[in-house]
């Protein structure tokens, strides 16, 4: 099985997506520590640079699938495009796929983690609340069928909603 948690920088994703995978035994994949190790590389910030890392974090995931395992990836997802890569994965390894999607629904409590967060990146920088305001007006509508989560709660709830709908 092949699970993509998306949303919004500074929703949850990448926490919710190690807990998850924890508690399945699973491979836990982030496209932004990806990303980060690809700038660290000397790649130059931008739009290639991020397909690249949507697209080595396929391969990673491809690779674990092949081998039985189950994938958890963290992304934030916000185009149609950035999905069918994990369409396309689930395809081609004939394997189950979830998505996810995390939503913080009170807008000073998702500012705060965003603005709170430390996540250890060398390279890639955290992104401001403008930015991620402007990434929500620009987030494509699913037309997957998508598992809506609001992050707003303790991370273990958070968890254990997705894990129900798995």
């Amino acid at each position: 099985m092949l699970v993509v948690v998306s949303g919004l920088p500074g929703t949850g994703k990448s926490a919710v997506a190690e807990r998850l995978a924890s508690r399945l035994a699973a491979v836990h994949l982030s496209i932004d520590d990806i990303e980060d190790a690809m700038l660290g590389a000397g790649l130059e910030p931008g739009w290639q640079t991020g397909v690249a890392a949507y697209e080595a974090t396929r391969a990673a995931a491809e690779q674990n699938l092949a081998l039985g395992r189950v994938v958890v990836v963290d992304a934030v997802n916000d185009s149609d495009l950035a999905r069918q890569t994990w369409r396309g994965a689930a395809e081609r390894r004939d394997v189950a796929l979830r998505f996810v999607m995390l939503e913080c629904a009170d807008a000073t409590e998702h500012r705060r983690r965003l603005e709170s967060r430390q996540r250890g990146m060398r390279h890639l920088p955290e992104p401001t609340w403008d930015e991620v305001l402007d990434r929500a007006a620009r987030y494509e509508p699913w037309t997957d069928d998508c598992v809506r989560v609001d992050s707003d709660a303790a991370l273990e709830t958070v968890v254990d909603a997705v894990a129900r709908h798995l």
